[in-house]
Order: structure tokens, then sequence, then C-alpha cells
């Protein structure tokens, strides 16, 4: 397991419109690494999860850290030879282009402690989990009072981990009450044709509960769906967002 985060020099960022240029900067910052290209991307990539820490403008989004994590044994050997000026891409058709190259890279190590069985945790990116209606309605939950939580991660964990995950998760329910509109809406590619694809992820302070091993679990894998993707990353509710 190995979690780092990949942090430029303070007042730098790198502008971006859709969260998949992202995605792909660090897919060949993975395989310059030494990873094979179907262990990140593809339906059979090994389990890994990203976030990008920044903010909007009325031009797009910036970025100044990316937190990236993997609880797979063979992907955090090569996160930690991860070079930074390999997280790069660009794209002649939008002419758009990110380069980490200035950035240093800091551990961010899952902070459990023996039998700690809880944590105060944010999203560092969305949670975003989909809804079990097959196919008819809204595909995404846009409030966490309204969904199976803990059932919703721990289906997608223990599936993907190959064990059963047994882990508690009860969002702040004051913060609810006070902002019932806790959703929001991720650009994640431009599709064939101009149409954009989106996203609808959810954000609130949450006690996450279990054993070590699954709280590990979710600080390196993330939690919920499109983790791959830039999703489901958890930080410290402690700490904040921070660089």
């Amino acid at each position: 397991m190995h979690r780092i985060r990949i942090v430029l020099p303070k007042r730098e960022s790198v502008h971006y419109r859709n969260l998949d240029i992202l995605h792909d900067a660090l897919v060949n910052g993975w395989t310059k690494a030494g990873a094979h290209a179907e262990e990140v991307i593809g339906m059979n990539a090994k389990m890994w999860h990203f976030a990008s820490l920044g903010w909007h403008s009325g031009n797009g989004n910036h970025c100044h850290t990316l937190v990236v994590g993997t609880p797979d044994p063979s992907l955090a050997r090569f996160l930690g030879q991860i070079d930074p000026a390999e997280v790069a891409h660009s794209r002649v058709q939008t002419a758009e282009a990110v380069n980490f190259s200035k950035a240093d890279i800091l551990p961010d190590p899952a902070p459990v402690g023996s039998d700690q069985m809880g944590l105060g945790i944010l999203m560092l990116s969305p949670l975003a989990i989909s809804r079990r209606n097959g196919g008819k309605g809204p595909k995404w939950h846009r409030d966490l009072r309204e969904c199976d939580l803990s059932g919703a991660v721990n289906f997608r964990l223990s599936r993907l981990a190959g064990r059963k995950v047994d882990l508690r998760i009860e969002p702040d329910r004051l913060y609810l009450r006070i902002n019932p509109k806790h959703d929001t809406l991720v650009r994640t590619k431009v599709m064939k044709g101009g149409r954009e694809a989106y996203v609808i992820g959810m954000e609130a302070p949450m006690v996450i509960q279990g054993s070590d091993a699954d709280l590990e679990l979710a600080w390196y894998a993330g939690i919920g769906e499109k983790n791959r993707n830039g999703f489901g990353c958890i930080g410290l509710a402690e700490r904040g967002i921070g660089r």
C-alpha cells in the first residue's frame, strides 16, 4: 500500500478543463515508472485512485496538488518511483497541457493506529455512488441521506479486494441539515461530437469506522465509484484540504 501527494510550489498550479486530462497524465507517470498500461487503465486495471486539490475559476479548474494512492503491492512499488516530470499530458484538439515537473512528492500514509476503530474524514474528491435503478431515472445519488452509504462502499471494496470489507460510514447529520445541497457536478471528458460526460458526486464530513485493515484499504483505494477517474479520495477532517 502506498499513497503520495504530488505538490506544486506555492502560487503555482496547472489549469485544466475536464478531469480526464489529469487521469491521463497520471497514467503516463505510472507507465513511465514501469507499470503496464493494462494495470492502470481498462476493465482489468488494479486498484488505485486520485484526487485533484485546487480551485475553480471562470475559465476552468486549477490543481496545485494530486493525491494518488493504491493498495496493490506491485502498483505501490511503481508509485514510489514516479517522476513528477512524467506526470504530464497534452491534447492538440483542445490545446490543453498539464505538467507537474516542478512538483515535489510527499508521502501521505494512512493515519491508522493499532485498534483505532475510526476516523473523522472529509472528501478530497467527490464521492460517487450510482443508483441501482435498472437504468431508469438519474444515474447518480445526489443526497447522502437517501442512499445506503456503508452498503454501497462495502459492496464495491469487497468485490475489488476479494474479501469481506465491513466499514460503517456515517455522514455528519448537522452538516447535511445546514447544507442540504451537498452534490457537485464534475465534468470528466468530452465525447465524440463535443458532448461532455459528467459524474455527480457528494461532499460532506463523515465518520468511518472499521478494522485497521479496512480503514487502511479505504485510505489507499478510495471509496465509492470512479476512483481511478478522480473520485472517492478521503482525507483527515482535522487536517482539512491543505496542500
